[in-house]
């Protein structure tokens, strides 16, 4: 699943008539690469949600054949937050655990690594990152264990990278009863109860979420 259903708020005027995921990078929008990769992974169904701007992804998109995938759409009325968003969508994803992506995000992350990634007693595997300048703080901890740990106060965590691989049964296990919320409200009881691992991830990753960060990417 690749999330793309935001406003892009931070990135505006540009986004009042660009859908964020559209956003080009490098000479190309930003989820056709998600798209490329993940077929390039063996991963060929998959489900994008949309709100702001969605019939402009839809028409750009189309139903993926000529990114090697088949797009099935998650539609929203308005945004319902990652979580939200995601727990819409699960009677398209289906009971087995799937790869979650932010479509607002630049990796060079192997997609192929969580295309093959087996989830051992755990609910989610999320990829971390090291923080960015602008969350300096981070989000989580990683245990020895390859556990995901709540970040102790006035410490320095990791960054979750917007990748993962994510058990259905996350949300029948904690549920939570608002149709919008973000994901970490439902990642915090599974950390705390031990059922969320990861990994930290040293390549090439960010966060697209400004004017500037956009710049930065399209300068190299």
């Amino acid at each position: 699943m690749i999330l793309a259903a935001g406003y892009g708020k931070r990135l505006r005027p540009l986004t009042e008539r660009v859908p964020k995921v559209l956003v080009p990078v490098r000479g190309k929008p930003l989820i056709v690469y998600h798209l490329e990769r993940l077929a390039e992974a063996g991963i060929n169904d998959v489900v994008i949600n949309t709100a702001w701007l969605g019939k402009e992804i839809e028409n750009s998109l189309g139903d993926g054949s000529r990114f090697g995938v088949n797009i099935l759409w998650s539609r929203e009325a308005t945004p319902l937050e990652t979580g939200g968003g995601i727990k819409r969508a699960l009677p398209l994803l289906g009971d087995t655990p799937f790869v979650l992506i932010s479509g607002d995000i630049w990796t060079d992350f192997p997609f192929e690594v969580l295309a093959k990634y087996k989830l051992n007693e755990v609910l989610a595997h999320l990829i971390l990152v090291a923080n960015p300048e602008h969350h300096a703080s981070g989000d989580y901890c990683l245990g020895e264990s390859g556990l995901v740990r709540p970040r102790p106060e006035a410490s320095q965590g990791f960054t979750y990278s917007g990748l993962s691989v994510v058990d259905p049964a996350l949300f029948s296990q904690f549920p939570v009863a608002a149709h919008t919320f973000p994901l970490r409200e439902i990642l915090g009881p599974a950390i705390e109860s031990a059922r969320i691992s990861g990994e930290i991830y040293r390549g090439s990753w960010s966060d697209v979420g400004t004017m500037a960060r956009l710049r930065a990417l399209n300068n190299v």
